[in-house]
């Protein structure tokens, strides 16, 4: 079980690295940044997420309660950006030129592998909290 979370966070030091590259576009380009509502609270979300995924893949990789709750806050805000897990494999159409119905295959792909390491982190988080509760 820790092997898989420690897989997590190394998916999460990789979104921290694609997502670096947004913050980075943003920063230069602030002036060119919307100034309606939704683009500043969208652009606030995607800054904070940057910093929370460092959170996310210290706790994860060191299997720590705070990794799996700092998870649980950035799930809706994690498919609301749209910073999935495996979100880096939406880029293989680009790279092999390959159609966009592919890449909308891959988009529910990390879609559904992000609800499902939803799941696998709930049962583990129980499971990580009944064996501390369990007297040895």
């Amino acid at each position: 079980m820790r092997l898989t979370f420690k897989l997590f966070a190394l998916l999460d030091l990789i979104s921290i690295g694609f997502l670096a590259l947004q913050i980075w576009t943003m920063l230069t380009h602030v002036q060119e940044i919307k100034t309606d509502t939704f683009s500043l609270v969208k652009v606030a979300l995607t800054v904070l997420m940057f910093f929370s995924l460092f959170i996310t893949t210290k706790g994860l990789y060191e299997f720590r309660k705070y990794g799996f709750i700092t998870y649980y806050i950035q799930f809706p805000f994690r498919v609301f950006l749209l910073v999935f897990s495996i979100g880096f494999i939406t880029l293989l159409p680009e790279v092999l030129n390959l159609g966009e119905s592919f890449f909308s295959w891959l988009f529910r792909i990390c879609v559904m592998a992000e609800f499902f390491r939803l799941y696998y982190t709930i049962l583990a988080y129980k499971s990580f909290i009944q064996a501390k509760q369990s007297p040895e």
